[in-house]
């Protein structure tokens, strides 16, 4: 159809079409960087947002298969590089960009997602402290979970072997990287712990790039190893080489074969400590030993001297025997010499001696003696006591002087 002056007139379909054409085959794989909003994430498992910087802004879409494969979560105000094609969306005349990959701007996206699962979970409290296991002193049964190929294993294998014996080793065999890595070393680790035939687990492999180490960052990995009843010692790589497994093991070492000495005591150190001990016991047997003799010998010593008291305690018995007779016949003359003196002196002074010497003394028939005359009455009894003998007689008259 033409115009008056003869020019073509276009549909809106033939021209949004015609700009389709142009657009698709002339922008088929271009890099766009901006920032992420009004991002939509709806059931069907597309992404929709829009790319925008200070001066423009473009529609974009990610389809589910490119969406599923993001190792990070796309969110509102992050930074990106996406890779796609552009093309028209012919209902609206809108163009938009059709995404294959995202990239975080400044940083790779696997590290990113390190972070954000990081975090995710530090909030759950999958790496707290508290919940650490301390790893069993002497495990006679150690599980391993990596690869039956690699040389994790072997170097593991041969540290245990030189320093354990009587060890029972338990291997996993896991995929150690790529899709289903993550999900068999989870499956694993479980398994591990319901068949409970390991005392301790280790869980690794050797080192690598990022890539190469993410199945020990992803979330069923770190939640398998959190869950697990066992102690987990994690060895994944390098000393420098980190991981979310790591932080949600009860301890980590920096190489497979740094993670077989942790879990296993150096037999020749258990030997020199074994010996030390011994040593350790002799000695204080020996000091036992020689209290005990010496309590022995005081307690025969103690049990000769009762015999020794006893001669002694009867020695001087008999010596306090003999004093006390000796005081005894002192005290005794003394007393005897006294009351001889006292004697004669009562005797001297004694009424008989009076009468002894002539002198009688009268008695009333009361036996009052009678010093006064007045006191007798004529015909009145009287007892007249002489030196030898008495005389009755009858108060004749009373005279007093």
């Amino acid at each position: 159809m033409q115009s008056a002056a003869g020019q073509t007139i276009l549909s809106v379909a033939r021209l949004t079409a015609l700009l389709q054409e142009v657009v698709e085959e002339n922008f088929v794989d271009v890099l766009v960087e901006g920032e992420v909003s009004n991002l939509a994430r709806p059931a069907s498992g597309h992404y929709y947002f829009t790319l925008k910087d200070p001066d423009a802004q473009l529609r974009a879409a990610m389809f589910r298969p490119q969406a599923r494969a993001l190792r990070f979560a796309l969110e509102n105000g992050l930074q990106v590089i996406c890779r796609g094609r552009v093309s028209l969306y012919r209902q609206r005349g809108e163009l938009q960009l059709i995404v294959d990959g995202v990239e975080p701007s400044g940083q790779g996206g696997l590290q990113l997602a390190f972070e954000q699962l990081k975090q995710r979970l530090a909030a759950e409290g999958l790496f707290a402290e508290e919940q650490k296991q301390p790893l069993p002193a002497f495990p006679r049964s150690i599980g391993v979970v990596t690869s039956s190929t690699g040389a994790a294993f072997r170097d593991i294998l041969n540290i245990l072997e030189r320093r354990g014996s009587g060890l029972r080793i338990l291997l996993a065999p896991v995929r150690v990287q790529g899709a289903s890595a993550a999900a068999e070393i989870a499956a694993a680790i479980a398994d591990m712990n319901r068949l409970g035939v390991a005392d301790v687990l280790i869980v690794g492999r050797g080192g690598g790039s990022l890539e190469d180490l993410w199945a020990f960052n992803e979330e069923p990995v770190v939640r398998a190893i959190h869950r697990s009843k066992i102690p987990v010692v994690s060895a994944v790589g390098h000393e420098t080489d980190f991981t979310l497994a790591d932080l949600a093991a009860d301890l980590r070492a920096p190489t497979p074969s740094a993670a077989a000495e942790l879990v296993v005591k150096n037999r020749l150190e258990l030997e020199a400590h074994l010996d030390h001990l011994l040593v350790r016991l002799q000695r204080k047997a020996n000091e036992t030993l020689l209290l005990a003799r010496e309590k022995h010998q005081g307690l025969l010593r103690r049990l000769r001297l009762p015999v020794e008291l006893l001669q002694r305690q009867q020695d001087r018995c008999a010596n306090l025997e003999k004093q006390l007779r000796l005081a005894m016949r002192h005290r005794l003359d003394s007393a005897s010499a006294a009351l001889a003196q006292v004697s004669g002196k009562l005797q001297s002074l004694s009424p008989l001696e009076t009468l002894a010497r002539g002198y009688s003394i009268a008695l009333d028939s009361s036996n009052v003696m009678i010093s006064d005359a007045g006191q007798l009455r004529p015909g009145q009894s009287l007892c007249v006591r002489m030196a030898k003998g008495e005389v009755i007689t009858e108060v004749k008259k009373v005279r007093k002087s």
